[in-house]
């Protein structure tokens, strides 16, 4: 059975950083894309960064946010920095065996973790 566990998450000021991490069990996803994505209340779940054989970011964190992935420990990161109110969501990891180009898409993960709440006051 798989299983995507994040932690990391919390309550931060405007400005300041926080990392989320997803630990991967039952399966070795290293041949898998992982996503971190996010869903505010009253809207839908939305991308945030993936990682396969690259590197995937919506537009509203580029620059700020950094996927990474360390293989040994089947965990993937979601870097955090220079928070905004605006980035307040529960955060989900997913993974996944995904077409190449399709990573962004919330359809192409069958496997997602139980979510991280992140709160970001101003």
């Amino acid at each position: 059975q798989v299983q995507l566990v994040e932690s990391g998450g919390g309550l931060v000021q405007a400005g300041g950083p926080l990392r989320l991490s997803c630990a991967a069990s039952g399966r070795t996803f290293s041949r898998y894309a992982m996503g971190w994505f996010r869903q505010a209340p009253g809207k839908e779940r939305e991308f945030v960064a993936a990682i396969s054989w690259t590197t995937y970011y919506a537009d509203s964190v580029k620059g700020r946010f950094t996927i990474s992935k360390d293989a040994a420990k089947n965990t993937v990161y979601l870097q955090m920095n220079s928070l905004k109110p605006e980035d307040t969501a529960v955060y989900y990891c997913a993974g996944d065996r995904v077409v190449t180009g399709y990573e962004t898409r919330v359809t192409s993960y069958g496997y997602w973790g139980q979510g991280t709440q992140v709160t970001v006051s101003s």
